[in-house]
């Protein structure tokens, strides 16, 4: 993503809560501190595809706008 990110495209990392601090810091040490991270409730493995479904509408506003930013 980071590669993707530095070459202009609109990216970002779908995270959950403990993965919070380690998306922010790889995305500095790869150099683009600037990389979303969108949020998602933890935890999203074990999860059934109706679950996974739900928490990928629950993301997809946020994917939304920051295609709409990059847009723009």
């Amino acid at each position: 993503m980071c590669e993707l990110r530095k070459r202009g495209l609109a990216t970002a990392v779908i995270v959950s809560e403990p993965f919070l601090k380690l998306g922010q810091t790889q995305a500095r040490v790869f150099g683009v501190p600037d990389l979303p991270l969108l949020l998602v409730p933890h935890p999203v493995g074990g999860l059934s595809l109706e679950q996974v479904e739900g928490r990928a509408r629950q993301a997809l506003p946020k994917v939304l706008e920051l295609i709409r930013k990059h847009a723009a």
